[in-house]
């Protein structure tokens, strides 16, 4: 969401206030068990009840994202997630914004290609005005031509930024291509022209097609019991449509057979590569995201840091991550670094995608990543922000509720004959795409 100071004063300095207290308290929500709630009206949360704190933190994600949007509206849903504090019901921007501040209520909306997500915080003692507020954004959002405007142009400024930024660049030039004439090519915050032709209609049409209890996600973390939070549950989210008015996105195929450069004056190249990968319900996924981690996905262990920094200098980092999306799933990297050593570190990067495709992991590197992963997983439930957020995302996955408590398990049960087998699969097929910023390079 684009924020003015006036959206984060108050509720900034109220939660940093308490910010100790969340701090201890999110270490007994994390042992704490998760409860399924089903609300009177059937809506389904997942709560982690915890009152050792006055504070309640609700994350909520609706299936559609930017893949929704028709490509002469790209960056409607980044528009949309900017424009649901400006207003709702009878009550004015700048009365809607007061009223979150006097209260300490904070709203977070965002988009990614898939989802459109929401993120909720209150004090206990506040939550029955608070959910009157969310529900009133939710259901009745004004977009107004002042705030519509105003957001508008603040994004716009934001585009015209990231329009400067080689890196920006690169992950665009990336997607547009790989994903080439697919809705995932199209950039998720859209281009100074699109944003500039979106109208309130095309805001209210995108919430009524994707806002619908049929492809939402809730969890709920805080001092909230059960009983209570169905009624809130309904309050907030009853009144939505069952069933959402979604276009069915094809399956995507990536582009692996060809490059694309964007030329840039600067004295570095960025370079973003990626390729095919494996769907996250595929049995092999969990030795592919192990070996990604040997990879590259290790910010100062990998394979990857190890060749372009640690023995050449050639990068201060590099990365490489899976990522699944509804209609594709890839892995993708990236690197900067001086543009007479670029061709080099393409090389290299080339160079050990071979090598992990073709003779996997060694025992003691696979060894040492299980453990690393097992026992720093904890610490993605280190506050009531993460812990709602991964409930969320266990959710849209379809990993079940007791997912946090079998996830070290199948990370620990990855042989290296699986290593080996998910390592050719994903990195062994010797497609890869690649998208780079800087001066002509060869």
């Amino acid at each position: 969401m684009v924020m003015t100071l006036s959206k984060s004063n108050n509720a900034f300095f109220a939660f940093l206030l308490i910010l100790p207290l969340l701090l201890i308290s999110t270490q007994l929500a994390f042992s704490t068990q998760i409860q399924r709630v089903i609300s009177p009206g059937g809506i389904e949360a997942w709560l982690v009840e915890e009152h050792s704190i006055p504070i309640l933190t609700m994350n909520f994600a609706f299936r559609g994202g930017s893949s929704q949007e028709h490509k002469d509206k790209a960056g409607l849903a980044n528009v949309l997630s900017a424009m649901l504090d400006e207003g709702a019901g009878d009550i004015k921007s700048q009365d809607f914004l007061e009223r979150l501040e006097d209260l300490s209520v904070h709203f977070d909306f965002s988009t990614g290609k898939d989802f459109f997500h929401g993120e909720f915080k209150t004090l206990s003692a506040n939550q029955n005005e608070a959910f009157d507020l969310l529900a009133l954004a939710i259901n009745q959002p004004r977009f107004d031509s002042e705030p519509l405007e105003r957001m508008k142009s603040q994004i716009i400024s934001g585009l015209k930024r990231n329009a400067r930024d080689p890196d920006r660049i690169a992950s665009r030039l990336w997607f547009e291509n790989a994903f080439s004439n697919h809705p995932y090519s199209q950039p998720t915050k859209g281009t100074e022209s699109t944003v500039s032709g979106i109208t309130a209609q095309d805001l209210r049409n995108y919430r009524e097609n994707v806002f619908a209890l049929e492809n939402l996600k809730i969890a709920v973390v805080g001092a909230i019991d059960a009983v209570s939070l169905g009624i809130a549950l309904d309050q907030i989210f009853g009144k939505l449509p069952d069933k959402a008015k979604l276009k069915t996105i094809p399956a995507a195929d990536l582009k692996i057979s060809e490059a694309r450069h964007t030329a840039f004056d600067s004295p570095q190249t960025v370079i973003r590569f990626g390729g095919r990968s494996i769907d996250r319900a595929d049995s092999d996924f969990v030795a592919a995201y192990v070996v990604n981690h040997i990879l590259g996905g290790g910010s100062f262990s990998s394979r990857l840091y190890d060749e372009v920094r640690e023995k050449r200098g050639l990068a201060y980092s590099i990365f490489t991550h899976l990522m699944t999306l509804d209609s594709s799933a890839l892995y993708i990297g990236g690197v900067s670094t001086r543009n007479e050593t670029a061709a080099e570190v393409l090389s290299l990067v080339k160079q050990e995608l071979a090598r992990i495709a073709n003779e996997g992991p060694t025992q003691q590197e696979l060894d040492e990543t299980i453990k690393y992963l097992t026992g720093s997983y904890a610490l993605r439930f280190d506050t009531s922000d993460k812990i709602a957020g991964q409930l969320v995302a266990i959710q849209i996955e379809e990993l079940g509720i007791d997912y946090i408590n079998t996830r070290n398990k199948l990370v620990s049960s990855v042989t290296l004959e699986d290593a080996k087998r998910a390592a050719k699969r994903v990195f062994g097929d010797g497609g890869l795409f690649v998208a780079t910023v800087g001066p002509i390079m060869n």
